[in-house]
């Protein structure tokens, strides 16, 4: 099975470089790599054009760029990862042969994050811990579809917070995951920028509203609000 890796940018010149040369590897045995540009006012596009197989325009927002970039893949496997996440040496055996062995048609990583707190650690194994008890997987744990499911599925949904969340509730309906232990390294600033404990329970909040039905959008907005 071919794998297209589609990863969803919007000013990352300070990420997008390493990102892309961890998946060079991947690109030498036939992986195809897809930047869908949500208009960076930096240099996130040149750089990328250096390392990717194609850099596309798409409209801003996470959900869009990254149906954007499906639209356009050639993979029969789309793997959607953060512009600040960096896979394992053997990520596309580890999808092609999960999903094969398993005979399941959607999955993602456990994964650390990288930074000098140490409580990272623990958020990141609670993280990994969550995904495996609810069977929903978030955008920093590389979700990694099979195109006939993410098309049956109806692609993410058109929503500014919670599309990987949405999405994952509706790939519950055929099945559970596929949850590979090797884990992938995804970046901390997040949580050291905003604080630890302020983003980890601002998350909570948020996801908490979700699951109750608030409206994403009124939740994207107080996300924002809510930044230093």
């Amino acid at each position: 099975m071919s794998l297209s890796i589609i990863i969803p940018a919007l000013n990352e010149a300070a990420h997008i470089t390493a990102t892309l040369e961890n998946l060079q590897p991947l690109r030498r045995r036939g992986a195809e790599v897809i930047v869908a540009d949500g208009g960076s006012t930096d240099a996130t596009v040149s750089l990328a054009q250096n390392t990717a197989d194609r850099v596309i325009a798409a409209e801003r927002g996470r959900a869009r760029q990254m149906n954007a970039g499906a639209a356009v893949a050639q993979g029969e496997i789309l793997c959607f990862l953060h512009a600040d996440t960096r896979l394992p040496e053997n990520a596309d055996g580890l999808m092609i042969g999960g999903l094969s062995r398993s005979r399941r048609s959607w999955g993602r990583f456990d994964v650390d994050i990288a930074g000098r707190h140490p409580m990272l650690k623990v958020i990141a194994t609670m993280m990994n811990w969550r995904s495996r008890l609810t069977g929903i997987a978030t955008g920093d744990q590389a979700l990694f579809i099979t195109r006939s499911l993410f098309e049956a599925a109806g692609h993410f949904p058109d929503i500014p917070l919670m599309e990987d969340i949405a999405l994952s509730r509706q790939l519950k309906v055929y099945s559970r995951p596929l949850c590979i232990a090797h884990r992938l390294t995804t970046s901390g600033r997040r949580w050291e920028q905003q604080g630890l404990w302020r983003t980890v329970l601002l998350m909570w909040r948020l996801r908490l509203a979700y699951w109750l039905g608030a409206d994403p959008r009124e939740l994207a907005a107080r996300y924002v609000r809510q930044q230093p």
